[in-house]
């Protein structure tokens, strides 16, 4: 009959994707050391499921599959701890064991530690054992401990960036689809404002002919910005350019593009930039613009006239950018969730929520942080450390 613990610790096995795989090297490093240590010849990683044991790493014997039933770590898993049995044929737990009978093979000396993963879930032993009778003294006994730990630490490892190559994956796939959807209508407007500019009529309205052509300048830098973030997400966030960033140039452009919000809400945006960083230019004026447009929609959204403030100054080791409004702000407990993905502080403000979410993957990948904190102005600031990589090398 299969328990709800036989359930769980099956769902855990299955998260680390261990069974069925080629012993991995450090898994297998860490076998022949727990032999060294405990001076024995035979050491292995058991993985028991409620069917079977599962030897995913072993030394002294080729690694295999047996019945729970027949395992010596299947009798000790269901109260996990330390087990040392100096002669195993005198312990009623294993004197009738296939492995200690001789039907499988003779072991006579036998420990083992549980490998337990952080949420306790018993999964397995780090297993050493001997054909004579013996023992081991506190310092082996304590290090065949502290290898089990590391059994479980590097299965949360592979766990973990597995998952993360998954994430990067799906974000690719999503970044995919957004750029898509927004080509289109961008192709389409992009079409029409030509058609507009060379229209003869545009001869006798200069001031139309101005705007139009500072559409089509935006809808370009648009098309620039996807096309970058859409690479950028492609390769996982992971290796940005590194240049200086004109970030006053920068701050023009991103009023340009929000200009249309700006005017309606008669925002007034004002800029104190000292400092070229180094850094993507498409990525920073991609948080730039996601953080300004924030401070702007949230603000207008609570009844109020933004006032943006954007100042970039050196600090030791980098430097510092903040953009600082006059808005309701968000609350401490709150500055943390709002990075996660598709959250936002205000739910009745429009948009989709992932701009602070990718803020923070793009400034994690230039080896910066980013966080938010109370305004001088009233509401929020939103602060941005970027490493200077000169001084990082030097």
């Amino acid at each position: 009959m299969v328990t709800e613990l036989d359930i769980t610790r099956r769902e855990a096995i299955d998260a680390y994707h261990v069974i069925g795989e080629a012993p991995a090297p450090d898994l297998q490093g860490i076998v022949r050391l727990a032999a060294t240590v405990c001076g024995v010849d035979t050491a292995v990683i058991n993985i028991i499921d409620d069917r079977s044991q599962h030897q995913i790493a072993a030394v002294g014997f080729e690694p295999a599959v047996c019945s729970r039933e027949d395992s010596m770590c299947a009798a000790v898993i269901a109260r996990p701890g330390r087990v040392i049995v100096p002669d195993a044929r005198l312990d009623e737990r294993f004197a009738h064991n296939p492995f200690v009978t001789g039907e499988i093979a003779h072991v006579r000396f036998y420990a083992s530690s549980p490998l337990v993963t952080p949420a306790g879930v018993a999964i397995g032993t780090l297993c050493v054992f001997n054909d004579s009778v013996g023992d081991l003294d506190e310092s082996a006994r304590e290090a065949l401990d502290l290898l089990a730990h590391q059994v479980v630490d590097l299965l949360e490892l592979r766990r973990i960036s597995r998952a993360l190559s998954e994430s990067n994956d799906q974000l690719s796939r999503f970044a995919g689809q957004i750029s898509h959807d927004l080509r289109n209508p961008l192709t389409a407007l992009t079409g029409f404002l030509e058609l507009a500019i060379d229209s003869p009529d545009m001869d006798n309205a200069p001031e139309a002919a101005r705007v139009l052509a500072r559409a089509e300048s935006a809808a370009d830098r648009m098309n620039a910005m996807i096309s970058d973030i859409l690479a950028y997400a492609r390769i996982g966030g992971a290796s940005p350019q590194r240049a200086r960033v004109d970030l006053g140039a920068v701050m023009h452009a991103v009023v340009e593009d929000l200009d249309a919000s700006i005017s309606a809400s008669g925002a007034d945006i004002r800029q104190d930039i000292e400092v070229e960083p180094a850094g993507d230019p498409t990525l920073l004026r991609a948080v730039l613009q996601n953080v300004v447009a924030n401070a702007v929609k949230f603000t207008a959204a609570a009844g109020k006239v933004p006032q943006v403030r954007v100042e970039a100054h050196a600090v030791h080791g980098g430097w510092r950018i903040t953009v600082d409004d006059n808005g309701p702000g968000v609350p401490p407990a709150d500055r943390e969730r709002v990075f996660a993905l598709m959250e936002r502080g205000d739910s009745e403000a429009e948009g989709l929520g992932i701009g602070l979410s990718t803020c923070r993957r793009v400034i994690q990948a230039h080896g910066g942080r980013i966080g938010l904190d109370d305004s001088p102005l009233g509401g929020t600031r939103v602060w941005i450390l970027l490493p200077d990589p000169a001084a990082t090398a030097a």
